[in-house]
C-alpha cells in the first residue's frame, strides 16, 4: 500500500466547490469527493464550523486529513469531511465568524480585507493519500480511526468498496427520511446517516440461504453492480414478511434479525393468528425473561422445533431450591438416591412447556444425571 504524505492550499481544496444537495459534494477542481451521494450528513455545530476557520485564521495547524485514491485522478475524503465542509462553506458566503485576525464584528469570507483573504486562501492543509488494495486500505481507515470522532464500520466499507452499487444503496438506507426509514425505521436498530441501516441489511442480503458470506465479502461481489435495486427489493420482501406474519407490532422486535428469520423460514407456511395468540400469550407470562426471543421460538415451534431456552425461562430460585432440598431431606425424587445439596438440580414437576410455572409448588430436586435424562426424554 502507498501512502502519501501531500499539501493542498486551501484554494485549490475550494476550487471547483459544488455542494449538490442529495448528488453529493465535490471539491479540489471536482477531483474530490467530500461527501458522496446519500452519506451522512453534515454535523458540526456552528461553534465547531467557527473554530475551524479560527484555526486557519491563526495559522495554527489543522488536524490531518486523509484521502483514498480511487484512480483515473479520482480521490475520496475518508477523514477530515466537516472541517472540509466548514471551510468550503465559508469560503462560500454560507456563514459568517466573529473575531477572525482580531476583527470584533462577524465577516463573511468577501468582507474580509484582499490581503486577509489571501492568508487564508493560502493556508496549507496536510492530507494523506492512501492507494492500495482494498484489504489495505480498510485496515488502515480503521487504524486512523481509533480516535476522534470515528468513522463507523460500515462508513470506513463504504470508501473501500466505492461504486455504482454502495451508491445506489446509500440513496435507499443512508440518509434521515430515506426510503428506509419510512418503511422500516421501527424494525432497525441505530440510524441510517450513520449507516446502520445499510450495515444490517447488506449482512442479511450477504447469503440469503446460509448468511456465512461476511458484508466485505458481499459489497467486494456486488461493487460495479450498476445499481442497489436487487438490495432495496429484497429489504421490502423482509419487512413485507414480517408484518404479514406479525401484524401486531410489539416494542420487543426493534432490533431482530428479520432478514436472518426471513432467509430460513419465508418458504414454511405459518398460520399468523396461531402465532399472534402464542406471541401474546408467551409476553404476558412472567417465566418468560426474554421477551425478544419469542419471535424466533414461536417460527421454530411452528415446524416442530420447540427450543425454551430461546426464552430464558426464568430459574428457581437457590432459596426455593434450598428449601425444597430440606424438604426432600436430599433425596432425589427419581432415584431415591441421597445427595449433597450442590450435587442437585432445580426442576419443574410439571414441565414449562405444558403449563408448569416457576414456582416452589412445581419444584422438584434431582440428581443431575436424572435432571439431564428427564430433560433430554
Amino acid at each position: 500500500m502507498n501512502i502519501q504524505l501531500v499539501h493542498i492550499k486551501v484554494r485549490d481544496l475550494f476550487n471547483g466547490y459544488q455542494d449538490n444537495g442529495d448528488n453529493g459534494v465535490v471539491a479540489y477542481g471536482g477531483k474530490l469527493d467530500v461527501r458522496p451521494a446519500y452519506q451522512r450528513e453534515f454535523v458540526y455545530k456552528p461553534e465547531q464550523q467557527q473554530a475551524v476557520i479560527d484555526t486557519l485564521s491563526k495559522g495554527y495547524p489543522l488536524n490531518v486529513m486523509y484521502w483514498a485514491d480511487h484512480g483515473n485522478g479520482r480521490y475520496e475524503l475518508i477523514d477530515g469531511q466537516q472541517r472540509t465542509l466548514s471551510i468550503c462553506t465559508f469560503l462560500d458566503g454560507d456563514f459568517s465568524c466573529a473575531g477572525l485576525f482580531g476583527i470584533k464584528q462577524p465577516q463573511a469570507f468577501h468582507t474580509l480585507p484582499e490581503d486577509l483573504r489571501v492568508q487564508l486562501l493560502d493556508y496549507e492543509l496536510t492530507v494523506y493519500i492512501c492507494d492500495g488494495t482494498e484489504s489495505e486500505k480498510l485496515e488502515w481507515f480503521k487504524t486512523i480511526n481509533i480516535a476522534g470522532e470515528e468513522l463507523t464500520d460500515q462508513e470506513l466499507r463504504n470508501a473501500v468498496y466505492i461504486g455504482p452499487w454502495v451508491s445506489d444503496a446509500k440513496r435507499y438506507f443512508s440518509k434521515t427520511g430515506c426510503a428506509a426509514y419510512g418503511l422500516g425505521s421501527k424494525y432497525l436498530k441505530g440510524t441510517a446517516n450513520r449507516q446502520d441501516y445499510l450495515e444490517t441489511v447488506i449482512y442479511w442480503y450477504g447469503d440469503r440461504e446460509n448468511p456465512k458470506q461476511s458484508i466485505e465479502e458481499c459489497m467486494m461481489k456486488h461493487q460495479q453492480d450498476p445499481n442497489a435495486q436487487d438490495l432495496w427489493d429484497y429489504f421490502r420482501r423482509v419487512i413485507e414478511w414480517v408484518e404479514l406474519l406479525f401484524p401486531t407490532y410489539r416494542k420487543e422486535m426493534k432490533g431482530l434479525p428479520w432478514g436472518i428469520y426471513y432467509n430460513r423460514y419465508h418458504k414454511n407456511t405459518y398460520d399468523p393468528i396461531a402465532l399472534e395468540k402464542e406471541v401474546a400469550t408467551l409476553m404476558a407470562d412472567d417465566d418468560v425473561t426474554k421477551k425478544s426471543g419469542i419471535y424466533k421460538y414461536v417460527l421454530e415451534k411452528a415446524i416442530g422445533n420447540d427450543d425454551p431456552s430461546l426464552l430464558g425461562i426464568r430459574a428457581f430460585s437457590d432459596s426455593q431450591k434450598r428449601t425444597v432440598y430440606e424438604q426432600q431431606g436430599g433425596i432425589c425424587t427419581c432415584c431415591g438416591k441421597k445427595y449433597k445439596y450442590e450435587e442437585m438440580e432445580g426442576d419443574h414437576i410439571k414441565p414449562w412447556s405444558k403449563g408448569g410455572k416457576t414456582e416452589i409448588e412445581n419444584l422438584q430436586m434431582l440428581c443431575r444425571d436424572c435432571n439431564r435424562r428427564k430433560s433430554n426424554k
